[in-house]
């Protein structure tokens, strides 16, 4: 109700005209749980009622007037490390989904627009990146080099770089040969200028259809990750290492894994709801992007 309640305020002020893709109903709601999500991300480790590393009680205690949610496998608060867990997991989706997109998509690019033999050259080895199994690049990483966090996020970005650049590349050509890549090939333009002025603009619905998607994989990458030791390191509070922690004691206290649990899917959908709305918006779907 509150993720309504923000949506519907901003969409009835006097003389405020709501952006293209906030115009459904469905996307408005999920765009509220978003806001709220993210809030709880980045302020809830701001307002946690204890410690979220200090012991208060005994593992796995039952939900109680001072511990709403219980206590965790060895006597942590579960509602104090689920307000302070979300920030460095949305932060290192974000970040792997970044560096993917500026790699994947400079591949793209140059793939697409070059006409020449650089394209095929860049695609044979996406299609040989495409061939090796992601998790076990993350692994290998992680078996040299530590399980650390910027091992997950090179890793995980890694994994997104061939997808996005075979998207990127195929959307840059249907894009380029069009009537106002023409144009400014014709008027001297740079490669760099058109790429810039005319390619990008034209090929931000196929990006964000494909950008929600890209970051709730980044997020559910990282939470499968933390199955296998490669990630955040207790006592570090994360809803990914969360689950992988108490999942012993889902008997004892459901609450220790529910919670972060629920939180995840929650935040994963409403990204891939808002960017499917954004990608509809520019006439694209996610669906539609998928299938290419």
């Amino acid at each position: 109700m509150q993720a309504v309640a923000v949506t519907e305020a901003i969409r009835h002020r006097k003389g405020f005209r709501l952006p293209r893709f906030l115009r459904r109903k469905s996307v408005r709601v999920a765009f509220g749980v978003l806001v709220v999500m993210l809030l709880v991300a980045f302020a809830g480790p701001f307002v946690t009622p204890r410690s979220p590393t200090a012991l208060v009680g005994p593992p796995f205690a039952d939900p109680s007037g001072a511990f709403p949610l219980g206590t965790d496998y060895i006597g942590e608060d579960v509602l104090s490390r689920c307000l302070a867990g979300g920030s460095l997991l949305v932060l290192y989706a974000a970040l792997a989904t970044a560096i993917a997109y500026i790699i994947g998509g400079a591949v793209g690019l140059l793939a697409g627009y070059s006409r020449s033999v650089i394209d095929p050259i860049l695609m044979r080895i996406v299609d040989l990146l495409l061939a090796f199994p992601a998790i076990f690049l993350v692994l290998i990483l992680a078996a040299r080099y530590g399980s650390g966090a910027d091992i997950v996020i090179i890793g995980i970005a890694f994994i997104h770089i061939p997808l996005i650049a075979r998207i990127i590349r195929t959307a840059t050509l249907e894009t380029s040969v069009r009537g106002y890549v023409e144009a400014a090939l014709a008027r001297g333009d740079s490669t760099v200028a058109i790429l810039y002025r005319e390619i990008l603009p034209n090929i931000a619905g196929p990006l964000s259809a494909d950008a929600g998607p890209r970051l709730t994989t980044s997020i559910l990458l990282i939470a499968a990750l933390n199955f296998l030791g490669v990630g955040l390191a207790p006592p570090a509070p994360s809803w990914a290492g969360m689950i992988n922690e108490n999942i012993g004691g889902i008997a004892l206290n459901p609450w220790a894994v529910v919670a972060p649990a629920v939180l995840i899917a929650v935040l994963t959908v409403s990204i891939n709801v808002v960017a499917d709305g954004i990608a509809r918006s520019f006439g694209h779907s996610t669906e539609e992007v998928i299938r290419r």
